[in-house]
């Protein structure tokens, strides 16, 4: 009798890596199921709750019967949210043509990267960057041009570091500002001069992931790409979503605007996968962006309390450099000082991710190691936790540096 045939995954899953962030987030439950205490400075999510007037408004659509398919690229309320929104920080009035709903930002991404990309087809990608970028790359036949950034340049892409990494082959430049994993933000001049580059490489389209735009710390909002380069709008996709300003990452609910010809192809491939996202969760994004705004301040501010309170408590553990960051939810940390050092039980820490494991296991603080995002030696701490455990991680991470020899 012959074997049982053996299942074995497509060419393009065995390209792709689990998730660093994922992976981190199970082994956090696995230890407090174990029944350790463990400060969990992991999390690439708000922990507030979603905004009362935004449930509220998903209720009500259950209650008048919006339970049934939408347009692929949503229904005309949200759209008109999404429309009012770009306008607000792009000052471009965008079509329906142009505007594509899908279920979460990371969706709109995928969907794009299958829209455009050929086998060996370049997408440059500047390092740190968020984790999903390269595999969902791969995952479309694509390869990662990954552009590693540096100190000397604010750990953002210049336009020396573009230029060189441009080749016939490059079809598109992603840019994540403000940035997971830094929390760094692009200027309207740095923005300029990328796009003086680009004018010259009319075959590289720019992917803007602006996930975190309502989430900063400056003065001013920050700037935006399409509003400061308008004459690249015919090759740029802005991609958003309400997961990280309104907290409603479980909803998963993201857009996307661009020209129609890129956009009728992400519905069309949409339209073949899930055939519109959820009809609930469109009407509570649709009050998320057109409602009041109040709660998103709110909890900035809240925010902005934890980061500082993270940075002064970073300050004063040898070893460790923090990049100060002007938006997202997350502290970059260089941990370059603890490389080389021994371990109370004789283990040597050689790389980032012995960091982590360290301070997983000797201060019960989890953090993702920079090598995840592409930049070693670091690692990423999410301040989208309370105060109280900021405070108490921090002091666990400091006791056990200091038991380094």
């Amino acid at each position: 009798m012959s074997e049982p045939a053996r299942f074995v995954p497509s060419a393009r899953v065995q390209r792709m890596k689990p998730s660093p962030s994922t992976a981190a987030a199970a082994r956090v439950r696995e230890l407090k199921a174990e029944g350790r205490t463990i400060f969990d400075l992991t999390v690439g999510e708000p922990d507030f709750d979603t905004p009362d007037h935004i449930k509220a408004a998903a209720f009500r659509a259950i209650e008048n019967g919006q339970t049934k398919y939408t347009s692929v690229n949503g229904t005309p309320e949200l759209r008109e949210a999404i429309r009012g929104h770009l306008e607000r920080s792009t000052g471009i009035h965008y079509s329906d043509a142009e505007i594509t709903v899908g279920g979460g930002g990371k969706q709109v991404i995928f969907l794009a990267f299958m829209a455009s990309l050929n086998p060996g087809d370049e997408v440059i990608i500047p390092a740190p960057y968020w984790v999903s970028y390269p595999d969902m790359v791969r995952a479309n036949d694509g390869e990662p041009v990954v552009v590693e950034t540096s100190e000397d340049d604010g750990y953002k892409l210049t336009p020396e570091l573009l230029e060189a990494a441009i080749t016939d082959r490059t079809r598109w430049l992603v840019l994540n500002t403000p940035s997971n994993p830094t929390g760094l933000v692009y200027s309207s001049a740095e923005f300029a001069a990328l796009g003086k580059v680009l004018a010259d490489h009319p075959q590289v389209m720019v992917l803007t992931d602006e996930i975190y735009d309502e989430i900063y710390y400056t003065p001013e909002p920050p700037a935006n790409f399409i509003r400061t380069v308008p004459a690249l709008r015919s090759r740029h996709l802005l991609v958003n979503g309400v997961s990280k300003s309104y907290a409603m990452t479980g909803w998963r609910l993201g857009y996307a605007a661009g020209v129609p010809e890129l956009v009728s192809t992400i519905n069309l491939l949409q339209s073949q996968t899930s055939s519109c996202p959820s009809s609930i969760s469109q009407a509570a994004a649709a009050q998320a962006l057109a409602g009041d705004q109040s709660s998103v301040r709110e909890r900035v501010a809240v925010y902005r309390e934890r980061r500082d309170r993270a940075l002064e408590k970073l300050a004063g553990i040898p070893g460790l450099t923090p990049i100060t960051p002007d938006g997202a939810f997350y502290i970059y940390v260089r941990c370059e000082g603890l490389i080389g050092r021994t371990t109370p039980a004789g283990k040597t820490l050689e790389n980032d991710q012995d960091v982590t494991l360290f301070l997983l296991e000797s201060a019960n603080a989890a953090v993702i190691q920079g090598s995840a995002y592409g930049t070693s030696p670091f690692f990423r701490m999410s301040f989208a936790t309370d105060i109280a455990t900021i405070e108490a991680a921090l002091d666990s991470v400091h006791t056990a540096v200091e038991d380094l020899s």
